[in-house]
């Protein structure tokens, strides 16, 4: 069997990243990556302005030791500049934000003033700069704002708008198919007959490919046949970078995804050390990746964590990088076998000046519970026995949302 880290070798030798580009308006951005790099049209700032509220001045009329008395003589709002400039003891009054008058190369916090009419009055020194925020002082004009494979977020998307960018050239989203296999399954709002249960699987991978940029086609279920399966998932292939089945990986009768990706494609991998999720089947299809995730609930939102949110990056151009690892000290004793690395959901809290953690109950594979009040995955590696209260294990925080654990880097 695999290790995890083994896997994902495995994994980023099979992707081969998306090279179409499309044109999208700024507020289309969110989660898409960059086929082109952005340069500051501006500078930003674009002009000397205030960092405070106060009085903008010549700091050379600003003397040590010694009271300072200036005459007001316009103000500089934000939007709306002085148009006058500040001569030998004379002041502007200044708001945040607001380009700084000619003359004046100081501010003196307002805080820090007597006013009387049209004079100030204060004891304090102003040197040259004081509270300015200088010209180019967040960016140069010119410089990157954002690199070619930069994964774009709110923050970025808002420098980017501050900059006066309106359009970006952006890689096509990932196009992704996704399956679900099994006679037991009945979709929400189904009638359930005796021996059945409803499909939570789809709208799981539905939620948590909702923020990634991708375009997304629901197949539907497939029934527990050989042949119904081979020519869906041989229709899917020509029109996806990705497919995602959950169910019929293992080495049940009635489980033949693996079987029919061996028949018409290639199996790179299927067997991991890892709980849960053992038999995850990943391979090609032509150009096309398979993921075929275990039919447990639990099993298909870790490999989904673990394997395709990563493989999704790298479709985009991104590079792994090693997860970023929390140290949390158990509250409760853990049992666990060697041999395979498990990801327990838990709950992980501050106290003091440490943080504890606490697995949330029975954790088999089908208990979706398990999430409900989760906010972390306890890592026990395969090489642990049983974990005793108080010692120290790694976590991963669950994402939110877009995230996920496994993070990245551009290179």
């Amino acid at each position: 069997m695999l290790t995890v880290e083994e896997a994902l070798v495995k994994l980023s030798s099979l992707i081969r990243p998306i090279s179409e580009h499309e044109i999208v308006p700024l507020h289309s951005g969110s989660d898409r990556v960059l086929a082109k790099p952005i340069l500051a049209p501006i500078d930003l700032p674009p002009f000397d302005c205030s960092a405070m509220d106060g009085y903008a001045c010549r700091s050379t009329d600003v003397l040590e030791d010694a009271t300072t008395k200036l005459r007001v003589i316009d103000t500089s709002f934000a939007g709306r500049p002085a148009t006058k400039r500040v001569k030998k003891s004379e002041a502007i009054r200044i708001f945040t934000g607001a380009a700084m008058p000619q003359g004046a190369d100081a501010v003196v916090l307002q805080e820090d003033v007597e006013r009387t009419d049209q004079d100030i009055f204060f004891r304090t020194i102003a040197p040259p700069g004081h509270n300015v925020r200088r010209r180019g002082h967040d960016i140069r004009k010119g410089v990157d704002l954002a690199p070619t494979g930069a994964h774009l977020n709110a923050y970025q998307l808002s420098w980017l708008a501050a900059s006066g960018i309106t359009q970006l050239s952006v890689l096509r989203k990932v196009r992704i198919s996704i399956f679900s296999t099994g006679d037991e399954l009945a979709d929400p709002g189904e009638k359930l007959e005796f021996g059945q249960i409803y499909d939570s699987n789809r709208v799981t991978l539905r939620e948590l490919l909702r923020d990634k940029p991708v375009v997304l086609k629901d197949l539907g279920r497939l029934p527990d046949d050989s042949k119904a399966i081979k020519r869906a998932i041989i229709k899917a292939q020509k029109e996806s970078d990705l497919i995602i089945t959950s169910g019929g990986v293992s080495v049940g009768d009635a489980d033949f995804v693996r079987s029919v990706i061996e028949s018409i494609g290639e199996l790179t991998f299927w067997k991991l050390a890892l709980k849960p999720g053992k038999p995850l089947a990943v391979g090609k299809i032509g150009p096309t990746v398979f993921f075929g995730l275990p039919g447990n609930p639990i099993s298909t939102i870790i490999t989904y964590l673990l394997f395709v949110a990563p493989a999704i990056d790298l479709f985009c151009g991104q590079k792994f990088r090693t997860p970023i690892l929390i140290k949390a000290s158990l509250i409760t004793s853990v049992r666990h076998n060697p041999g395979r690395r498990e990801y327990q959901r838990g709950i992980l809290t501050p106290n003091d000046d440490r943080l504890e953690v606490v697995p949330t109950g029975d954790q088999s594979s089908n208990r979706l519970a398990t999430f409900a009040k989760a906010n972390c995955l306890i890592v026990i590696p395969e090489t642990k026995g049983n974990l005793e209260q108080g010692e120290l294990v790694d976590v991963l925080l669950i994402p939110e949302q877009r995230l996920h654990p496994m993070t990245f880097q551009n290179k």
